[in-house]
């Protein structure tokens, strides 16, 4: 399928109106960055990286793509012939997938003939909003998981494509698995599920029910245990299964009360070995809560496919330099609050001698200045934040989504252990960049 009508109606006739003004063809640069973090947190995660590469290899303009766009009557036949033959060429370069950002990042920048740039505005954004927002929600419940397994099964809270994005997104950040078959399918994501209250409540008892569950999926199986009492469900059912039962799952009432006491009884029991998974809207302040709890893992569903309060990681795609006659120049957009970082800018993680992040630094490209010596900071490392990913047009992304995963977590040790704390806090590092003196400053200045 064609990614190219994945956008919105206001790409094409500002594409048109830039093919009749001459200005199409103009070199330009644009950056991909959120301007602040949701309240309170201190890191976000980047994901859908990958995703925005295929995208932008099958945006394209097929004859049914064409067919429908001249029925809408918004472009002349100029603009539809150069959609036909739409192909982008241009260069872009990302942040990896898994990486901490943080505000004025520039996680991705494109560059581009302004007419094909402009074009990828709204697909670029799309995936990319919604997949951070995932992860960095998701890491935050990872973290407050501790050791402890955390299982994505949200495909019901979102919409059907969507569920397998935020599958990946989860993934990426630690997730140990899905419910979602069709993101074990594309991805190779572990997949995990057994039965629902409606199987329970289907068979004439609970014992006919348990019963029926391990003949089909063996007593190593995760069964479901509160549909109506849950002491003697689980008597029930260690009395069917015996003591090899692998997992509970509790998904109503008080999980710490409830979790306690069904430890107590397994135990006595003698299920020493039967774990307790916990599900039931959770986010990573209840998982938080729940640490102390005899508790062997979690199942998230809404919470996490809406980014826990915070649906969109809020990245905007703002042009930054512009050709006009004389090379790419820096431009500046600059509404109130809305204010961008003009210039083309290639950003560092700034790293003290223990390997850990003191800042973001944004490099001016292009200028006479450019250096990544900082003398102000003359006893830190720099690593490089971005790489190319799609090179004249040309997708040149090969990293394996378990690659990212190690990464991502290499990516937040770098960061102080302040930035996992949940409670409402600051950015854990400022993006800064050099003025026209030579100083440092914060980018939200």
């Amino acid at each position: 399928m064609t990614t190219s009508l994945l956008t919105d109606l206001y790409e094409l006739t500002m594409l048109e109106a830039s093919l009749q003004s001459g200005v199409s063809s103009r070199g330009s640069s644009f950056e991909v960055f959120t301007r602040s973090l949701p309240a309170g947190r201190r890191y976000g995660v980047v994901a859908g990286i990958a995703r925005v590469v295929e995208a932008i290899s099958n945006f394209k303009f097929n004859e049914d793509d064409l067919e429908y766009l001249e029925t809408t009557k918004h472009l002349n036949k100029e603009t539809l012939k150069y959609l036909s033959n739409f192909r982008f060429s241009g260069n872009i370069w990302s942040y990896e997938e898994g990486e901490a950002y943080f505000p004025y990042s520039p996680i991705m920048r494109v560059e581009a003939p302004f007419a094909e740039a402009i074009l990828l505005e709204t697909i670029v954004l799309s995936i990319l909003n919604f997949d951070s927002a995932v992860a960095s929600a998701g890491a935050r419940m990872v973290s407050a998981a501790g050791t402890r397994r955390v299982v994505e099964m949200g495909s019901r809270r979102t919409h059907e494509y969507a569920a397998i994005a935020a599958a990946r997104a989860a993934f990426i950040v630690g997730f140990a698995a899905t419910s979602n078959l069709k993101a074990g399918q594309i991805y190779g994501i572990p997949t995990a599920g057994t039965v629902a209250h409606a199987f329970m409540m289907a068979h004439d008892d609970e014992r006919a029910a348990f019963t029926a569950q391990i003949l089909a999926q063996g007593p190593a199986t995760t069964v479901l245990v509160d549909t109506y009492n849950i002491e003697n469900a689980i008597k029930e059912v260690i009395s069917i299964a015996g003591t090899s039962l692998g997992a509970i799952r509790i998904d109503s009432g008080d999980p710490a009360k409830e979790s306690r006491t069904a430890r107590a009884l397994l135990d006595i029991l003698g299920a020493t070995k039967t774990q307790i998974v916990i599900s039931g809207d959770l986010d990573e302040f209840s998982i938080n809560e729940l640490s102390h709890e005899p508790i062997d893992g979690f199942g998230v569903g809404t919470r996490l496919v809406t980014g826990s309060g915070a649906p969109t990681a809020n990245f905007v795609y703002k042009i930054v330099a512009i050709d006009k006659g004389h090379g790419l120049e820096p431009v500046t957009k600059l509404s109130a609050a809305k204010v961008t970082l003009g210039g083309r800018k290639f950003p560092w993680r700034v790293l003290d001698s223990n390997g850990k992040a003191v800042m973001e630094y944004l490099e001016s490209i292009g200028s006479p200045e450019t250096s990544v010596e900082i003398p102000e900071l003359e006893t830190k490392k720099l690593r490089p934040l971005q790489r190319q990913i799609i090179r004249d047009g040309e997708p040149e992304l090969k990293t394996q989504l378990k690659d990212i995963r190690i990464f991502h977590q290499d990516s937040l040790n770098e960061l102080d252990e302040s930035a996992r704390d949940l409670a409402s806090g600051q950015s854990s590092l400022d993006t800064v960049l050099r003025d026209s003196r030579g100083h440092l400053i914060k980018a939200s200045n």
